[in-house]
């Protein structure tokens, strides 16, 4: 299985004053500083305050673990002397949309002209994981099933509790303002490759999009590489809570991949039944009641995870994840729960919301040493044509 299932991991980081902790315009320099570095690696998005970090292909989990802190350190030192730092965080506590500055690019302003003030509110910052995968023909067969796990990947991540300065009583409200965007939200089932190829090039032809790019469902089969893309995911606290969510997704894949060899076949769930359980996680997080449609019973969610790392569980090993969902069973047990929790268990106590931002300012650096920065030029970096199958 070595190399089979081979990762990216793509991160949007709220870009703050290391003083104020609001959200600070100022991308556009930190991308010429740090281009040197990062070449492509640190990407713009439509507001100045957003920052993306794409990581190379990882061969797996161990390489992820390597990459995630040694490039976080490396960015801390570029902020630091800029006076700022990065929130790993789903939305801001207090910062207003309407405050931030577009990044002045071409596609954002045909984003903003098409989408209007969808577009232009759109602060919010997600985790995508990709895993490479066999064939595109296997994609669609696997994204089908997969789906029905989505909102146990949400509540596991759910780190967006605020929005505009309010506490919205949400755990994950990022994903409640994503789901104005078109192209959003959980994928209908498609038959077969020809079936999902159909639907996007009938798109394409009737000019309704450029390429599969503009499709952004919560998961979805990249338009030009051989992966499947979860883009369900606030953005969580720390790098651990990262790995963890990406080392899950990829045994997911891994497991129903290894099943399709085997000729065995898993239920797959209408849009709406899923979207059920995925308004509870948004809603609820961890704390959520779930539907199992399947099982004709109601459970926890915590249960469900549970049950769903079980199901899991004979590939990890092979994948080098044991660390990685050992830390999710924890996580399962930890009454603190998730980021969203941490988050409004300290505006329960102090009703500060800089409060808050100055606790995901320490808990996106938790574990980060910045002398790891000095190590970066020992790594094996991957390009993903070298790695991705073709």
């Amino acid at each position: 299985m070595t190399n089979r299932f081979m990762l990216g991991i793509e991160e949007e980081f709220q870009l703050v004053d290391v003083r104020t902790g609001k959200l600070a315009s100022r991308a556009q320099s930190i991308l010429a500083k740090g281009a040197p570095i990062f070449d492509e690696q640190i990407k713009p998005e439509m507001l100045q305050s957003v920052l993306e970090f794409v990581s190379p292909v990882l061969p797996d989990i161990g390489a992820a673990r390597m990459e995630l802190y040694t490039s976080r350190a490396l960015l801390a030192r570029i902020l630091e002397k800029e006076h700022l730092a990065l929130i790993s965080a789903g939305t801001h506590p207090s910062s207003s949309w309407q405050d931030q500055k577009p990044t002045p690019k071409e596609r954002y302003r045909e984003l903003e002209e098409e989408y209007q003030d969808v577009a232009r509110s759109i602060l919010i910052f997600g985790l995508h994981v990709h895993v490479s995968i066999a064939s595109k023909e296997l994609a669609v067969k696997v994204m089908n099933q997969v789906r029905t796990w989505l909102p146990q990947i949400l509540a596991l991540s759910s780190n967006s509790p605020f929005w505009n300065g309010r506490m919205t009583g949400i755990k994950s409200y990022r994903s409640v303002a994503w789901k104005r965007f078109p192209r959003s939200g959980t994928p209908d089932v498609f038959r077969n490759q020809a079936h999902f190829d159909g639907f996007v090039n009938d798109l394409v032809e009737m000019g309704c999009i450029d390429d599969g790019k503009k499709i952004w469902w919560d998961i979805r089969p990249h338009p030009f590489f051989d992966t499947i893309e979860f883009r369900i995911c606030d953005m969580p606290g720390t790098i651990e809570d990262t790995l963890a969510l990406a080392a899950l997704c990829q045994a997911l894949i891994a497991k129903l991949s290894a099943m399709d060899e085997q000729g065995k076949d898993v239920p797959v769930l209408s849009r709406d039944l899923i979207d059920e359980n995925k308004w509870r996680a948004m809603r609820y997080g961890l704390d959520a009641e779930v539907a199992d449609f399947v099982g004709r019973r109601r459970l926890s969610m915590r249960d469900s995870i549970r049950e769903l790392l079980d199901f899991v569980d004979d590939v990890v090993d092979e994948l080098g994840s044991r660390k990685e969902i050992t830390y999710i069973r924890t996580l399962l047990d930890d009454p603190q729960g998730t980021g969203a929790d941490r988050q409004l268990a300290i505006y329960e106590e102090t009703n500060d919301a800089d409060k808050v931002s100055q606790f995901l300012i320490e808990r996106t650096m938790q574990g980060v040493q910045l002398e790891d920065a000095s190590l970066y030029d020992k790594f094996i970096r991957f390009k993903p044509q070298e790695i991705l199958p073709q």
